[in-house]
């Protein structure tokens, strides 16, 4: 059979994608089947180049075709940030509220035409010959000046997803899995998986 590794040790994204993955006969791994794969160290200036250096260095170790991604804030009015400095933008080791915190602050006053924003989330697929793909998953919305919703994590309460009046923090799960960044970037993984297959490549 088929398999893949995701890059990752969080049980909700594997989950995630063993359903997408669920019609094309691929056992799904994750790192915690890999106990022994090298901590990557998150230091590149874009999205790709981190997905790419945790799927690349996660395929070297398994020797299986493996999935990675990264993923973040982007705001207009601050140009691009905090990109991929969301997870530590108020410091290395900040939490969720201190981040939020930060962008509140920096945001102060700014009218609600300029607070636009997006999730943006690339996924590195890294095949065992090392042939690569990559693919990004977008969505836009609005930062709001409080939080609302007390669901999801980051900056999932401050992110208005204006076609639907809720923050991400106010959706379920199935909602935000439907128009999220990362869903829609697991998504357009299907086809090229699918291909793969195809070829003998995994």
């Amino acid at each position: 059979m088929a398999a893949v590794v995701i890059a990752s040790r969080n049980s909700h994204k594997v989950s995630e994608l063993r359903q997408l993955l669920a019609g094309l006969d691929i056992e799904v791994y994750s790192l915690h089947e890999f106990p022994g794969a090298p901590e990557v160290v998150e230091d590149g200036d874009t999205f790709a180049d981190n997905a790419l250096k945790k799927a690349r260095s996660v395929s070297q170790y398994a020797k299986l075709a493996v999935i990675a991604d990264d993923s973040g804030l982007e705001v207009d009015y601050l140009q691009g940030q905090p990109g991929v400095r969301s997870a530590r933008f108020a410091g290395e080791s900040a939490s969720d509220r201190e981040n939020n915190e930060k962008l509140l602050e920096l945001m102060q006053g700014v009218p609600a035409r300029l607070r636009t924003a997006c999730f943006r989330c690339t996924i590195a697929l890294v095949s065992p010959t090392g042939l690569t793909e990559v693919v990004d998953g977008v969505c836009h919305g609005r930062i709001l000046t409080e939080p609302k919703g007390t669901g999801g994590f980051g900056y999932d309460p401050l992110f208005l997803v204006p076609e639907l009046g809720k923050t991400f923090a106010e959706l379920s799960n199935e909602e935000k899995n439907a128009i999220s960044h990362r869903g829609r970037a697991l998504r357009a993984t299907l086809p090229i998986m699918a291909r793969w297959m195809q070829e003998g490549l995994l």
